[in-house]
């Protein structure tokens, strides 16, 4: 009897073991079916070969021709639902960075005028680099008539400016909407920006050379201060609240 006895509870140890097994494995799997996944796109900038001296029309020209248009369309804070309609183009050459942005808004504001000036309260599109994938990143800044903030960090309180005159000596825009500030003008409004980043504009990583990099940035397209606050990225942010300031959420670019 007595080793009935211990032959049923062993089993009943077995079955209880078994049981708490099983729970913990459930545990897992529904954890990983609802917890958020953290994802990362990537996007090969394409080397486009051009004199050194090309102009800002002509880069324009060339990223018409020859680089893919990206989008710009995740809301990732439920507060903030409006979405414009913006894409992107980028390439390398020369050890610069290219860019073209395409915006088609309700409103239009651009107030600000100071390099390293709020532009972002403005109709803003951003460009965050991390040259490194260090967490080490710069934040490229337009409002939309060309007017830059630019500044070097690991995060949103540790920057570090770049000095305005390395900026509008370095870093060319040209705007379909001029330079002259105006405040908002509600409507459907659509409007280019072609932006050319010399590797010179880098100040913390001289020397950098850009062909065949591996790195970390993200897209964005704000307005903190427009008549429809928006926030969208092109790779996905998962915060609380609006940050663009958060590097382990940037995609990957590898420079060809």
């Amino acid at each position: 009897m007595a080793s009935r006895n211990k032959r049923s509870e062993q089993n009943q140890n077995t079955m209880l073991g078994k049981s708490k097994l099983f729970l913990f494995l459930c545990c897992i799997v529904l954890t990983s079916c609802i917890a958020p996944k953290k994802t990362s796109k990537e996007l090969k900038v394409k080397e486009i070969k051009a004199d050194k001296n090309v102009t800002l029309v002509q880069v324009s020209k060339l990223l018409e021709e020859q680089a893919e248009l990206q989008t710009i369309d995740l809301i990732n804070w439920n507060e903030f639902q409006y979405l414009p309609e913006v894409k992107f183009r980028i390439a390398h050459s020369n050890n610069q960075i290219w860019l073209k942005y395409y915006v088609k808004e309700k409103s239009i504001l651009a107030e600000v005028i100071e390099t390293n000036g709020g532009v972002a309260n403005d109709s803003c599109v951003e460009f965050f680099f991390d040259p490194l994938a260090d967490g080490n990143y710069y934040n490229f800044e337009f409002n939309c008539i060309g007017v830059a903030h630019l500044a070097y960090g690991p995060g949103r309180n540790d920057r570090v400016f770049i000095a305005p005159e390395i900026i509008e000596k370095d870093v060319k825009v040209i705007s379909s909407l001029g330079n002259i500030p105006f405040s908002e003008q509600t409507g459907d409004y659509t409007w280019e920006m072609t932006v050319i980043i010399p590797g010179s504009s880098l100040t913390h990583n001289k020397g950098l050379q850009l062909k065949g990099l591996s790195t970390r940035a993200n897209f964005y397209k704000c307005g903190n201060k427009t008549a429809e606050s928006h926030y969208v990225s092109w790779n996905r942010a998962l915060t609380e609240r609006p940050d663009f300031h958060r590097p382990e959420y940037f995609g990957n670019l590898i420079f060809e």
